[in-house]
């Protein structure tokens, strides 16, 4: 498989399709991670360990989104100068991009330290699993370095058009995942700390195997000594870039940790379903954030070579792909929902599987909705326009609260359900206008873009 594909000349489709299909199979692994932990917690250590891992998975995803986040931000950066063919940028760019990693690595590491116990009282989890579940997320939080590490390289590779070789590290890092949680959990006896223990070491792998491919075998964004020299300019482009992406990401786990709150006081069981329901939904979603991934980093480069004809055409095409797999998902998941719930749970108590069936029926019609405010999104990014996706998420977050506060209390468990759905037809109706409203989206349109 070529490793690398060349996204300002090769046919649109086709060079979207082949950068995307790697970036799909890395999230399918990079899910993995935590998804391992679920199953194998779930099927060994008991329900009560599934609800303690599960319970953390707002927090999970709010340091992996921040990380994911930064560092795709930032490669945003990198591919426009690829694609502009300045070499010299793109190394500098990558040596400031490892500098702004390393010093939010330790900013978030001190955060999470003092601040991650009394989180997990604020979301109100449980007393029986309060200490599983702070014993488990501590771990990986004080090694957030190395998931920074692994998605700035990542990214960087990605900007230069390879999504292969992130996607061949995660497959190996992934089976060593799964490996390392089946030893330490059922061999070593080592708890819910093991599945995190597990996680990290498997990450580390990540980090360390693409970074020595970077110095090996992509010359094109390796750093000199003096590309460490700061650039103010470039320093906040990238910044501007990188946290806008992070803020984003994590405004939206917010959101999450803020209806986490919610679930948490129905009790483990709950927990277990609605953890269980978001792992099939974020399975079946994969496809769909994978071509908007894609999307970013074409557009990105083809706005840095100015192609802008391939932009407008490429848009289009995103709609397209992400409105039919929408459709498709939201037949099939009548046929596997339940085999799957109770595959990833363990479990076959009716109530865990009844309320994870729901939770998912509501959601995957909707995802045709998703898959157009992803690519809005993620366009707006690969053009580096930061406000209207951060408002996007803004919109998420207060809407989240709103459930929160309103409609949960009067509706219950089927509030939660209905509350991300709704917000997705909100933020989709906002940022089409914003996309298609914006003046410099207007202005390149007259442009033929």
């Amino acid at each position: 498989m070529k490793k690398q594909t060349d996204l300002t000349h090769a046919p649109i489709m086709r060079a979207l399709i082949l950068f995307a299909i790697p970036i799909f199979i890395s999230t399918i692994f990079q899910q993995l991670y935590n998804a391992a932990d679920t199953t194998i917690v779930g099927n060994f250590l008991g329900e009560n360990a599934l609800a303690a891992v599960g319970s953390t998975a707002a927090v999970f995803e709010l340091i992996v989104g921040f990380a994911l986040g930064i560092g795709n931000g930032m490669s945003i950066v990198t591919a426009r100068f690829f694609g502009a063919n300045d070499l010299n940028r793109v190394r500098q760019s990558a040596a400031h991009a490892i500098m702004v990693g390393v010093g939010i690595s330790l900013m978030v590491m001190i955060i999470g330290h003092f601040g991650l116990h009394p989180l997990l009282q604020t979301l109100h989890t449980p007393a029986e699993i309060i200490d599983q579940a702070f014993s488990y997320i501590y771990i990986i939080l004080m090694f957030v370095s190395v998931t920074f590490a692994y998605n700035l390289g990542a990214g960087l590779l990605r900007a230069i058009g390879n999504s292969v070789v992130p996607l061949i590290i995660l497959v190996i890092a992934s089976i060593i995942n799964i490996v390392l949680d089946i030893v330490f959990i059922t061999q070593l006896h080592t708890g819910i700390q093991g599945a995190a223990y597990a996680t990290v070491i498997a990450q580390l792998f990540s980090a360390v195997s693409c970074f020595t491919y970077i110095y090996f075998k992509a010359p094109t964004l390796l750093p000199h000594q003096n590309d460490f020299k700061i650039d103010e300019a470039l320093l906040k482009e990238l910044l501007a870039q990188g946290l806008s992406m992070g803020f984003m990401s994590s405004i939206v786990s917010i959101g999450s940790v803020i209806l986490q709150t919610s679930v948490n006081q129905f009790g483990p069981l709950i927990i277990a379903a609605q953890t269980t329901a978001r792992r099939v939904q974020f399975f079946f979603l994969m496809p769909i954030t994978s071509f908007g991934t894609a999307l970013t980093t074409f557009v990105s480069q083809n706005f840095g070579a100015k192609q802008y004809a391939r932009i407008r055409k490429a848009i289009n095409y995103a709609f397209k792909c992400s409105m039919i797999w929408g459709v498709f998902v939201a037949l099939l998941m009548y046929v596997v929902a339940e085999p799957l719930i109770i595959f990833i749970s363990g479990s076959t108590h009716p109530v865990l599987v009844e309320t994870a069936k729901t939770y998912i029926f509501i959601a995957t019609p909707l995802f045709c909705v998703l898959g157009i405010l992803l690519c809005l999104r993620n366009a707006l990014q690969g053009l580096g326009q930061k406000i209207q996706p951060l408002i996007s998420s803004i919109i998420e977050l207060v809407g989240k609260i709103l459930f929160v506060l309103l409609i949960v209390p009067h509706m219950g468990y089927l509030g939660i359900m209905l509350c991300e759905p709704i917000i997705w037809v909100v933020m989709t109706t906002q940022l089409a206008y914003s996309f298609y409203r914006n003046p410099f989206i207007r202005s390149t349109a007259s442009k033929k873009i």
